[in-house]
C-alpha cells in the first residue's frame, strides 16, 4: 500500500486550522500525568475528545517515529495531556481490553461538570455505566474504556489514595 504522505500533512493541517482553538477554553478535567493511545480516525476522535468531553486540542504534529502518523495532544487540565497516535498504512485490529493491558482511564472532573459531560453522553447516544454516583464508564470510538470521576485528585468515593 502506498501512503501519500502529502494528503496526510494536508488532512492534519485542515485539523489543526480547524480544531485548535486559538483562545482554548479551560479543560474540564483536572489531570492526569499522561497517557498513549490509538486512533484509528483524528477527526472523529478529535470530536469526541475535544467537541463531546471539553478536552480542548492543543497540537497535531506528525510522530517523529513513523512517518505520516499524526501525534495529537488534548489537554485534560492540571498541566497534563491525553495523547494519540494514528498508524495509516498499518492495519491494528480493533481494541482489546487484555490482561497486562489498559483496563481504562480515570479523569478528575468537578460534581457540576460531570453532570453536564453526563448529559452530552447520553444526547450523543454514547453507551455509559454510572457507578456509586461519582464514576461514568464509557468507551471512546476505538473502544478505549474511559471513567469520568466526579472526586477530587487523590480521592476515589471519598477516601483519600494519594
Amino acid at each position: 500500500m502506498t501512503i501519500d504522505h502529502a494528503a496526510i500533512e494536508a488532512r492534519r493541517a485542515e485539523i489543526r486550522r480547524r480544531h485548535v482553538l486559538a483562545h482554548r477554553p479551560s479543560s474540564s478535567a483536572r489531570g492526569l500525568h499522561h497517557v498513549a493511545l490509538l486512533s484509528s480516525d483524528v477527526e472523529r476522535t478529535v470530536q469526541f475528545y475535544q467537541d463531546l468531553l471539553e478536552f480542548p486540542l492543543t497540537e497535531i504534529i506528525e510522530n517523529r517515529d513513523y512517518k505520516g502518523s499524526s501525534h495529537f495532544f488534548f489537554d485534560i487540565g492540571n498541566g497534563n495531556l491525553l495523547a494519540f497516535f494514528d498508524f495509516p498504512g498499518l492495519d491494528l485490529g480493533p481494541y482489546q481490553e487484555v490482561l497486562g493491558g489498559l483496563h481504562h482511564i480515570a479523569i478528575s472532573v468537578d460534581p457540576a461538570t460531570w453532570e453536564r459531560l453526563r448529559g452530552k453522553l447520553e444526547m450523543a447516544g454514547v453507551p455509559h455505566q454510572i457507578e456509586s454516583g461519582a464514576s461514568i464508564y464509557f468507551k471512546d470510538p476505538d473502544g478505549a474504556r474511559l471513567e469520568l470521576l466526579a472526586d477530587h485528585l487523590g480521592e476515589m468515593y471519598g477516601a483519600r489514595v494519594l
